[in-house]
């Protein structure tokens, strides 16, 4: 099928542009035809996407289903997949019809927020797919404006600060990397992405108002891309927007934020810092190898002392993404292959935990910790589904959490012993974390009299929570379902990353002599 990508991107995009010109009035009715829209929208999308899936071909290194053409002011489109992308591609399609299902007991304004997720799921997929510069930065960064809507219009009491900061944080970080790409366009003459992944950027050192630069300009572009994916993973120091936004957005734009939206950061450290800047990432890669392993104590220390639940995730979100970045740049097979798998898995783990902590929100309107427990008694049902992914979350062997975390460290092993053994404690501080808030929220008596009549979950909740039970333990029983289709690229992406190392260090070593 031809621009099989371009349809399932722009699909949501075709509904919310259905639904702002179409749909009138704000009555039972129309709000009711909303959500049907949107949802019948989301499963299309992935319905769709399953095409690229069942089409792509993994041994295959290369970009697949390529669209090429012009548009606006003469700029490049320019669309492909290759086997690091394609899963993200999947899980966005996944989880949006989850996403729309868990917002059906949304009122207010309903076909505006139903437009908002359907713009954000378009603008997110154009991230995964842009094989073009100035097209990865125009999704990149409008996929900003939904989030920020959504959470400043249907959050909660601190809504405006948690958007606003949220808003500021990303776009500060994105302004260097588009600085970034301006020198990148200058020096290579094109926007092409492919074309980049082989272009050699300068890396003869240099000095710059006396301070010596290791690595040259790789190492400057590097840096820039590093402002702008690191707040967006968020990394540590660059984390603390993450824990307002998740707590004062809705359930449903929790689920995004930390299935898909945090993975635009690491996607962006696949596909430009590691091949685009290999001496840059070399340089700078120990340095990251340990802002991972101080992110993943830290914040897992902090998510000890929350009271609020889903502060408690988010934190718990920080610290995960911190193997990811870890693995990433252990810049060897085994630590991408944990890197990639534990954003997929986390996609899973991390939007189950929101929907789970959404299903009694719903009940009690309340996030503190200490107004639960012994929910057990009431909701065997929640119960067990929470267990589940809170021991998916800790890295149960069995799970998908196990898989991505295994690797990662087997990979950091290779490279740094002290970063591993720092990384591996973060394990034992999640495993506090995550079963000291179960225990807190579902074991025990069931004494506060306002617990007594909470009712189980619907099956409307069940089938929602259903998918994501699948993944979660077909993952960690059968890993290689995701090994299998990204391995080849890994390996492709590895061995280009330590071919354009020797010869960055025999030009600079030529020119030296």
């Amino acid at each position: 099928m031809d621009n099989l990508l371009s349809i399932v991107t722009f699909i949501p995009a075709v509904a919310a542009a259905i639904l702002a010109l179409l749909l009138r009035g704000d009555d039972e009715d129309a709000r009711r035809n909303a959500k049907w829209v949107a949802l019948f929208a989301t499963s299309a999308t992935f319905l769709v996407s399953l095409f690229i899936l069942f089409g792509f071909d993994p041994q295959n290194t290369g970009f697949q289903f390529v669209e090429e053409g012009e548009w606006l002011l003469g700029l490049q489109y320019k669309m492909g997949v290759d086997g690091i992308s394609i899963l993200f591609v999947m899980l966005t399609t996944f989880m949006m019809p989850l996403v729309i299902a868990a917002s059906w007991d949304v009122t207010h304004r309903v076909k505006e927020y139903m437009i908002a997720f359907l713009l954000l799921e378009t603008l997110m997929l154009g991230v995964f797919m842009a094989l073009d510069l100035v097209l990865f930065y125009l999704f990149f960064e409008a996929g900003l404006i939904p989030m920020f809507l959504i959470i400043g219009i249907w959050g909660g009491k601190e809504r405006i600060y948690a958007s606003f900061k949220f808003f500021l944080y990303t776009f500060l970080g994105s302004v260097l990397m588009l600085v970034a790409m301006v020198g990148m366009f200058s020096d290579a003459g094109t926007t092409d992405i492919t074309a980049l992944l082989t272009h050699e950027f300068g890396s003869e050192d240099f000095s710059v108002l006396g301070i010596h630069i290791v690595g040259g300009m790789q190492t400057l572009m590097w840096l820039a891309f590093f402002a702008s994916f690191a707040v967006k993973m968020p990394m540590w120091p660059v984390h603390t927007w993450l824990p307002d936004a998740h707590v004062q957005a809705p359930t449903a734009g929790s689920v995004v934020l930390a299935a898909i939206l945090l993975k635009m950061g690491g996607y962006g450290f696949l596909r430009f810092s590691l091949p685009m800047f290999p001496v840059g990432s070399e340089v700078m890669g120990p340095l990251v190898l340990w802002m991972s392993a101080i992110a993943i104590v830290y914040t897992s220390l902090v998510a000890l002392v929350q009271e609020d639940m889903k502060k408690l995730i988010a934190y718990s979100s920080v610290a995960h993404m911190g193997f990811v970045t870890m693995g990433i740049f252990a810049a060897n097979q085994q630590g991408i292959d944990g890197a990639i798998f534990q954003m997929i898995s986390h996609g899973f783990i991390s939007g189950a935990l929101f929907l789970c902590v959404g299903v009694i929100y719903d009940r009690m309107h309340t996030r503190d910790i200490d107004a639960y427990g012994g929910l057990v008694n009431r909701m065997p049902a929640y119960a067990l589904i929470f267990m589940l992914f809170t021991m998916a979350n800790v890295g149960l062997p069995g799970t998908s959490g196990f898989v991505g975390e295994f690797l990662t460290l087997m990979a950091v092993f290779q490279v740094n012993t002290w970063v591993a053994a720092v990384a591996t404690t973060g394990v034992i501080f999640s495993a506090g974390y995550a079963l000291w808030l179960y225990r807190r929220v579902v074991m025990g008596d069931l004494i506060k009299e306002s617990l007594k009549s909470i009712t189980d979950m619907t099956r409307r909740e069940r089938a929602i929570f259903a998918p994501l039970v699948v993944m979660t333990i077909l993952l960690g029983v059968y890993p290689s379902l995701v090994t299998d289709i990204i391995g080849p690229s890994v390996e492709a992406l590895v061995g280009n990353y330590e071919t354009a190392l020797a010869s960055a260090k025999a030009a600079v070593q030529h020119a030296s002599n």
